[in-house]
């Protein structure tokens, strides 16, 4: 028997109408978010950054692949990595389904990893995505918008978490990649954006953590659910790639 409030559907109604209140107040202030974005000052990008890419080595212009706009996913897929991270894995199925649609508003969106470009062939081939995925093995890209350190940095940064016990989610994810706590938190989920003008790159809008849960598609469904994201502590413990529920 469940313990949750039951009662009449005029007092849901009710309650209902409340609700829709505060959400119509959510959408209004995220409208104004989104317009902040966009009045962010643009930033000249002036390192000339090279990809592998299916194709050869690509500048970052010539990722825009004939567009303007540019979103980039930084994806965990280090070097040490034997597979993607599970949860950057989770958010970008819900990404593959609407290339067509950013594509359409010109916008192309992409993925970048420090991986070597045939371990990302390989599992983006696993996974069944179509996406671009280009490998940034060779540059500091991922180092210079701060997704990416050595592993000395991130030593130094687990040192404190390593004496105090390893949190045991970033030991889970770990082994799930195929690597250790160093290795895995070598590398940061986040995502970036990018314009070309007249031959000149800028960049926008970044963002990481929760920041990226907007690509996580299951979370705004399952917010809708009874029991909502139903996670508790364990937010991270859960997620598996889609072959291995």
């Amino acid at each position: 028997m469940s313990d949750h409030e039951v009662g009449s559907r005029e007092e849901w109604l009710a309650a209902r109408e409340e609700l829709l209140r505060r959400e119509k107040e959510h959408t209004r202030l995220g409208d104004g978010l989104a317009r902040q974005r966009r009045e962010l000052p643009w930033v000249r990008v002036e390192k000339e950054y090279r990809f592998a890419t299916d194709e050869g080595t690509k500048t970052l212009a010539e990722l825009f692949d004939g567009r303007s706009q540019l979103l980039v996913y930084h994806f965990m897929f280090g070097p040490s990595y034997e597979a993607g991270c599970p949860t950057c894995s989770s958010s970008a199925d819900s990404v593959n389904g609407v290339l067509a649609h950013l594509n359409a508003r010109d916008v192309t969106m992409l993925y970048v990893s420090r991986a070597p470009l045939e371990k990302l062939q390989a599992y983006k081939r696993r996974m069944g995505w179509s996406f671009p995925w280009v490998s940034s093995a060779d540059s500091d890209f991922n180092f210079d918008f701060g997704v990416s350190q050595t592993e000395e940095q991130a030593r130094e940064m687990i040192r404190p978490m390593a004496e105090a016990g390893m949190p045991p989610v970033i030991t889970h994810l770990a082994s799930a990649s195929g690597t250790d706590p160093v290795g895995y938190l070598s590398e940061a989920p986040g995502l970036s954006a990018f314009v070309l003008v007249a031959g000149t790159v800028y960049h926008t809008y970044s963002t990481t953590a929760r920041g990226l849960e907007f690509l996580m598609g299951y979370y705004p469904i399952l917010d809708r659910a009874p029991k909502g994201r139903d996670e508790g502590d364990a937010s991270q413990f859960w997620i598996r790639r889609h072959d291995e529920y």
